[in-house]
C-alpha cells in the first residue's frame, strides 16, 4: 500500500530529529513528502505532509492523513527515516 521512494533524517541538539521520506499511496496519482520533527527521536513525532511535486486531488491528500493515524503506517514511514540517521 505504501511505497518508500527516498527516505533521510539527521539530528541535531538544536533542531532534535528531523526526517523526510517520499512515498507512493497504491492507487494515487501523486506521490508525497512528510516532514517529520520529535525532540527526543521517541513518540513525540510531529509532520507536515504535502504533495512531492505537484498538487493533486484534495481528497487524496486527506485519506493519507486519515491513513497516518493508524499507527502501524505512521510508524512505517517513520522507522524509513529513521533507519537512514548516520550512527
Amino acid at each position: 500500500m505504501i511505497e518508500i521512494l527516498k527516505a533521510s533524517m539527521e539530528h541535531s541538539k538544536e533542531d532534535g530529529y528531523i526526517g523526510h521520506v517520499e512515498f507512493k499511496i497504491e492507487g494515487h496519482e501523486h506521490p508525497y513528502e512528510i516532514t517529520l520533527q520529535s525532540t527526543k527521536g521517541k513518540n513525540d513525532w510531529s509532520y507536515a505532509l504535502h504533495f512531492l511535486r505537484e498538487s493533486g486531488k484534495e481528497e487524496d491528500i486527506e485519506a493519507v492523513e486519515e491513513l497516518l493515524e493508524e499507527d502501524e503506517h505512521f510508524d512505517l514511514l517513520v522507522n524509513a527515516a529513521r533507519e537512514t540517521l548516520a550512527k
